[in-house]
């Protein structure tokens, strides 16, 4: 529902020239692959700073858990935060937040500065997502917003997928504290590069926050989030998981009822009324199982192979390079197959391809090969592409324009929630399965194979299902509807 103030605005976007649009969505772009290409860096990483700062896996999650949990905190914000602030400005602080966590992270003497860090870190990311998204659905011209889209979906879904190739290789060479320092520059260059490129006309609103929305956002979120990733201790002290989802399933149920009352009044912190898409809703879930599946992958398939197989992250990365690339290849392309044809021919592929590469990671064992592990990833990777181009262009292709940055917050409010789930399952079943063998007798790399068969037959089934829900999904090519 839209208030009759946002109606008589004037919402037809400023036009850009084709060089102002191409210099704006590359620093965007740039901006957002660094982030993204932190987010998953330490996955390889993880063993060794475990290892030096003497924690244990559990603990170690969190520096992605935190990271996820920051961003499922602020993102739902970043539907107001749009209306209500510049661009520009936003960006800016998107990149110097990112600068500051990174120095931090470069100079962390324990765990804790580290976490904080990524929890810095995580707020410029937070911000840079929807800004992507927002600044490509409001300037570009709708036949060209597959393509478009295709190239975005590179810098959400290859960059964790090259994540840890890069880190692989920065820790076997240097260290896991150079993967922070190699950062710091790439950072600065964004930030010129935006102060260079990035100037669209002013577009902020005055509007005031509603302090009880940005109260009842992180309570719902932030302790649902948590208690998600407390799954793993339920077992020994439930009391503390049991309050998180108690509190943030009541804080959520709150939250929503306010946001449709006051979404007449123009007020609201994140309009939810794209939900009334069936489309939206179902592009929502399947984001939230692909960046799961993703994630969660991410994390247990390196600590397999280190922890388990003894292989180093230099070969670990070398591993998982051809997915990125093969993602890097496929998500353009099938950009410009959205743009003709629409979501289904690139949805369905994707859905099944993601699924198919959850049933082969079952199959894996202590004595699978890494060419093996190398192709599975790659039929995982593509599927993902096709996934990841079809479902922002089509989520939002549902979206009324005027609520172009509270569909992008939803959209990436799931999917960060997803990766939060995904990669605590994953985990949590992983490592419980895991001691359970352990103690019946059998050996830690037998058992840690055996925790991630269970882990990986989930992340298989939720993938199926993904295929059901791709079915579902209809639309046509946004080149005939423009």
């Amino acid at each position: 529902m839209i208030s009759e103030q946002a109606k008589g605005e004037n919402l037809a976007p400023p036009q850009l020239s084709t060089k102002q649009l191409t210099g704006i969505i590359a620093a965007l772009a740039l901006a957002a692959f660094t982030m993204i290409l932190n987010e998953t860096v330490l996955t390889v990483a993880l063993p060794g700073i475990m290892a030096d700062m003497n924690i244990t896996a559990a603990t170690g999650q969190w520096l992605t858990t935190g990271f996820l949990l920051t961003m499922s905190v602020v993102i739902p914000t970043t539907g107001f935060l749009l209306q209500r602030f510049n661009h520009r400005s936003l960006f800016m602080f998107a990149i110097i937040s990112f600068l500051v966590g990174t120095v931090i992270a470069v100079i962390a003497p324990s765990f804790i500065f580290l976490l904080l860090a990524r929890i810095i870190q995580a707020l410029g990311t937070a911000i840079i997502l929807p800004l992507l998204m927002t600044t490509t659905l409001t300037f570009v011209p709708a036949h060209k917003r597959g393509t478009i889209m295709g190239l975005n979906s590179i810098v959400i879904g290859v960059a964790p997928a090259i994540g840890p190739t890069v880190s692989g290789a920065v820790v076997h060479a240097l260290g896991w504290h150079y993967i922070f320092a190699l950062m710091l520059p790439i950072a600065v260059a964004v930030l010129i590069l935006g102060l260079i490129f990035f100037k669209v006309p002013a577009n902020a609103r005055q509007m005031r926050v509603d302090g009880v929305s940005v109260v009842l956002s992180a309570l719902a979120f932030g302790f649902l989030v948590y208690g998600i990733s407390s799954i793993e201790h339920a077992s020994t002290n439930s009391i503390p998981t049991i309050l998180s989802f108690v509190i943030g399933l009541v804080s959520l149920a709150i939250f929503i009822k306010r946001q449709l009352r006051l979404s007449g009044q123009g007020r609201e912190l994140l309009n939810l009324s794209a939900f009334k898409s069936r489309g939206f809703t179902l592009a929502i879930i399947m984001i939230m199982i692909a960046f799961g599946t993703m994630l969660g992958s991410l994390m247990i398939v390196p600590l397999l192979l280190e922890s388990g197989k003894g292989i180093d992250s230099l070969k670990i990365g070398i591993m998982l390079l051809p997915g990125g690339v093969a993602q890097a290849i496929a998500s353009p392309i099938f950009g410009r197959i959205y743009d003709k044809h629409g979501p289904r021919p690139v949805l369905i592929p994707g859905a099944i391809m993601l699924a198919a590469g959850q049933w082969l990671y079952t199959t894996v064992n202590a004595e699978t090969g890494l060419l093996v592990f190398m192709l599975i990833h790659i039929v995982f990777s593509i599927g993902l592409a096709l996934l990841m181009t079809g479902l922002m262009s089509s989520a939002m292709a549902a979206v009324d324009p005027r609520l172009f940055g509270h569909g992008s917050a939803i959209f990436n409010t799931g999917q960060q929630l997803g990766g939060a789930v995904g990669t605590t399952i994953f985990v949590t079943v992983m490592s419980v399965v895991a001691n359970s063998k352990i103690e019946a007798g059998l050996d830690a790399t037998n058992a840690q194979f055996a925790g991630a068969h269970y882990a990986f037959l989930i992340g298989a089934v939720l993938a199926t299902i993904g295929v059901f829900i791709a079915l579902g999904i209809k639309g046509s090519a946004t080149a005939k509807r423009s």
